[in-house]
């Protein structure tokens, strides 16, 4: 089979700080659309590709250290993605086919090993594609474990979301509200707290830039204290939380996004309350939770399909706007869950 062009997104040298778009480089090279037989591999056409504040970590030359997946100079960067089967020689999968898991950020991608790209098969595509970068993928999956799985919530209990209008906490919000429970939520904008309050139907929220005691902020909202924190910060809101929580609370660690471009650690100063007021406080990856999907998705897709979930996306179109994609989501100029649309099917 002849061979076709294949636009890249090359990482050009390992990230220091923050990824800025002169970090990653476009490229055109080219692939073959067909496997070896006897290879077991894949070859997949990249519809979406998912920006995720843990490709931050990938980037790094600590990334092999840190994380599973790894981005080398040279090579093009890897996410998750939603991606059609062009040739398969793998039993699991055919042609056709479409499937969400690990990929690298290319219109083509050889995956030699499906098993360890944690490739899921698509079966409802009544919904939007790109929800599986999201609110049926990674995001969802981690939003659902963190809150049901390790939060364990009660009706009637208070719940805090960090960076609760991104791809994880919108959707932890709108399931608190779901139990029966008070939820608040923090974004760092304006436009990001209405979202919260007139559309995902948080209870209140506020604007964490403009509060300059985050910790009388929270008393403020949470006179009674919090009984869930949903994590995605890290540092000084970490700090303010754990003096704010009540007896026996419990805080899932889904990401510190607060921390990840520091040369060196922030030091917590507050730790011992997670000591004095008895808390549950777990780290955990959707990967601990792989084999709740299926329980998951019979949760999710009703709601959504009745309305009753609301899922915002920022979409970019096109592999070449990729690199401001990504670098936007570390300053925060995403509007929801941040997507790039590769191709159509």
């Amino acid at each position: 089979m002849a061979e076709v062009s294949n636009k890249q997104v090359i990482l050009r040298d390992y990230v220091s700080g923050t990824p800025k778009e002169s970090d990653m480089v476009i490229t055109t090279s080219t692939i073959r659309l067909s496997v070896q037989q006897g290879s077991k591999a894949l070859l997949v056409k990249n519809l979406y590709l998912s920006c995720d504040p843990f490709m931050h970590l990938t980037m790094k030359e600590t990334g092999r250290l840190t994380h599973d997946i790894f981005c080398s100079p040279g090579s093009p960067i890897s996410g998750y993605g939603v991606s059609k089967v062009v040739d398969s020689d793998h039993p699991e999968f055919k042609k056709d086919d479409l499937v969400w898991g690990l990929t690298t950020w290319e219109e083509y991608s050889l995956i030699r090993d499906p098993k360890s790209h944690a490739l899921i098969k698509i079966h409802h595509t009544d919904v939007p594609l790109s929800y599986y970068t999201g609110i049926l993928g990674m995001a969802g999956k981690a939003a659902y474990a963190g809150f049901f799985e390790v939060c364990t919530p009660k009706k009637g209990e208070y719940v805090y979301v960090s960076a609760a209008s991104g791809a994880v906490g919108q959707l932890v919000g709108q399931f608190a509200k779901l139990a029966g429970c008070y939820v608040v939520g923090s974004a760092g904008s304006k436009e990001k707290v209405d979202l919260l309050k007139n559309k995902l139907g948080f209870d209140e929220a506020f604007n964490y830039k403009e509060e300059h005691d985050l910790n009388a902020a929270l008393k403020r909202y949470f006179p009674e204290g919090i009984d869930v924190y949903f994590e995605h910060v890290g540092g000084e809101m970490l700090d303010a939380v754990l003096q704010n929580m009540r007896v026996h609370g419990r805080i899932a660690g889904c990401g510190m996004i607060a921390e990840y471009d520091r040369a060196e650690p922030r030091g917590a100063r507050n730790l011992t309350q997670i000591i004095l007021r008895r808390l549950h406080f777990i780290g955990f990856t959707h990967r601990d939770y792989d084999h709740i999907y299926p329980d998951f998705l019979e949760f999710v897709l009703p709601y959504i399909r009745q309305g009753k979930i609301v899922y915002v996306e920022d979409i970019t179109q096109g592999l070449e706007n990729g690199p401001a994609a990504l670098a936007g989501l570390f300053k925060g100029r995403n509007f929801g869950k941040q997507v790039v649309a590769v191709t159509s099917l």
